[in-house]
Order: C-alpha cells, then sequence, then structure tokens
C-alpha cells in the first residue's frame, strides 16, 4: 500500500497548495467528445459526465457551467485508504461556511472551494496544520 496512514502524520505535511487557474464544473452528455476541452477531472455518471474544466476553456465553449473555484493541493502522502483527513478539513471549512468538492488523487488529495473564499480556506488548512 502507498501513502500515508496516519492523519496526524498528514496533517504535519499538508503543506496545502493554490492553483491560481478559475476552474468550473460542467455537465455534457455521455458520448460527447472532451479531448479539445482539456479537463482537469472527469467523472461518468448516469446522468452525463462531469467535467473539471478551466472557466476559459468552457466560455470559449460555450459550455454551461457551474461552480468557479480554485483547486487547493494537499501535498501529504496520504493512502486511499486512509481516513479522517479530509472529514477534518471539510468539517473545519463548513464550520466557516466554505464549500469545499474534494477530489482524491493517487498521491495527493485536491479540494475545490468558491474563488472568493480560497484564500481564506488557505488560511484554515496553515491553521490545521499548525495546530491539529
Amino acid at each position: 500500500m502507498i501513502g500515508e496512514l496516519s492523519l496526524e502524520t498528514q496533517i504535519e505535511n499538508l503543506n496545502p497548495v493554490l492553483n491560481e487557474n478559475v476552474y468550473v464544473f460542467v455537465s455534457l452528455p455521455i458520448g460527447s467528445s472532451i479531448d479539445s476541452l482539456n479537463p482537469k477531472l472527469v467523472f461518468e455518471e448516469k446522468e452525463g459526465i462531469t467535467l473539471i474544466v478551466q472557466e476559459e476553456v468552457a466560455k470559449s465553449n460555450e459550455l454551461k457551467y457551474e461552480f468557479p473555484c480554485q483547486q487547493i493541493t494537499l501535498n501529504a502522502f496520504s493512502s486511499l485508504n486512509s481516513i479522517g483527513l479530509i472529514a477534518k478539513i471539510a468539517k473545519r471549512l463548513s464550520d466557516e461556511e466554505i464549500s469545499v468538492n474534494p477530489v482524491s488523487g493517487y498521491f495527493h488529495d485536491h479540494l475545490f472551494v468558491p474563488c472568493n473564499r480560497a484564500t481564506e480556506a488557505m488560511h484554515i488548512l496553515k491553521e490545521i496544520q499548525k495546530y491539529g
């Protein structure tokens, strides 16, 4: 198994990094051509394909989109089997009424938060890293 399981160690190594790009969520019918959209994420649901793409890409392709957001990467090398990190973070962000859409990659977790709250979310994440 790859990655850290200890919640304490993950928090100590959180080291969040804010991506300055603005991303949005798009839904397209299953079978749509998506290659030219250069999606950050693709997830197929029964209702359609969910994409996370840069806002400028959605606009230039005249796509309906939702949730302009920024990506925060948590640089803790967490295991896909780890328990509690995202729950702890989501709770703290929820306490401040900051919505979050987490995505777990193979090596790291990524948080998509509203653009107008991204700096505040980063401050909260740094507090979590410092104080637990």
